[in-house]
């Protein structure tokens, strides 16, 4: 996927706080998990070493290590950038177990698609789409 296309609009304009799942993500706790705010969204969208780690993950969970390597970002940017990722509802963080007892964290994109949307009732909507969780889409508040 490539997010060079993204356009990030000026931090003056006006930004619903809403993060809008779309196409079957539903609104249950699982959609409270991913709603966050818009500008956290944009903001680690914006970024070339978020979006590296967001490419890597999109086929399989990667530990941070295998991100370091992967995207050749410096130890202490990957996990403060996984931190980012985590936190605005980009990446899904679990725990990969291992035979000999040393489990580490992994991390996958939640995401397929972002739709910004631009509505004089709300304001702008940042939409998460995936095809992998979509059943029945249903309208987003």
């Amino acid at each position: 996927m490539d997010y060079d296309n993204v356009e990030i609009l000026p931090s003056d304009t006006k930004m619903s706080s809403k993060l809008r799942p779309k196409d079957g993500l539903q609104a249950s706790g699982e959609e409270s998990s991913r709603r966050t705010d818009c500008e956290t969204v944009l903001t680690a969208l914006e970024d070339p070493d978020c979006r590296a780690l967001l490419e890597a993950t999109a086929e399989e969970a990667l530990t941070a290590g295998e991100l370091i390597e992967r995207c050749d970002v410096p130890r202490s940017t990957t996990y403060r950038k996984l931190e980012r990722l985590t936190e605005a509802g980009l990446l899904e963080e679990r725990i990969r177990l291992s035979p000999d007892g040393k489990h580490a964290s992994e991390y996958r994109r939640t995401f397929d698609d972002v739709t910004i949307s631009l509505c004089e009732s709300d304001g702008m909507t940042v939409g998460l789409s995936s095809a992998a969780t979509a059943e029945t889409p249903e309208a987003a508040d």
